[in-house]
């Protein structure tokens, strides 16, 4: 069973819940506002990272869009998707690349739904607690016929 950690919306901060929380996990994918580059040394401490830039992320060099191929399953990463009306860029590399799961960020809110074949995961806000806020990652586990998502809350 190959297992991705999920997180997004960390804001620079690093909680030290997460490599607890990453315990075992092969790879992980960030769906962008890391906040500071240090964030993600820190998860490759734990596992591989494939990470976005998200609306929030100044001066850090990484790309609006991610591709990447893990245990024979294809993930497209992007910060911001409207899930029902995405936006013409987003749109025309789903259609394009054909994801099995599409990773995003920036709402704060966690969502998980399955449309037309593909799931599209944001795993929540993983940055410093705040008032009325749930933080929460995803462990995708991918097995050899399909992809279960479980939320973890801290």
């Amino acid at each position: 069973m190959f297992r991705i950690g999920v997180l997004s919306d960390t804001h620079g901060h690093f909680d030290p819940a997460i490599p607890r929380l990453f315990k075992g996990v092969d790879h992980i994918l960030h769906g962008g506002d890391i906040g500071l580059l240090r964030l993600i040394l820190e998860l490759e401490s734990i596992a591989p990272v494939t990470a976005v830039i998200g609306n929030t992320d100044y001066g850090l060099n990484y790309r609006p869009t991610e591709v990447v191929s893990l245990s024979d399953r294809k993930f497209l990463v992007h910060h911001i998707v409207d899930v029902r009306m995405p936006s013409h860029e987003v749109k025309i590399r789903i259609l394009r690349e054909q994801p099995d799961v599409v990773v995003f960020g920036h709402t704060h809110r966690r969502f998980c739904e399955r449309m037309e074949g593909t799931l599209y995961l944001n795993p929540g806000y993983a940055g410093r607690a705040r008032l009325n806020q749930t933080r929460s990652v995803a462990i995708l586990r991918c097995g050899k016929r399909e992809i279960t998502p479980e939320f973890r809350e801290f």
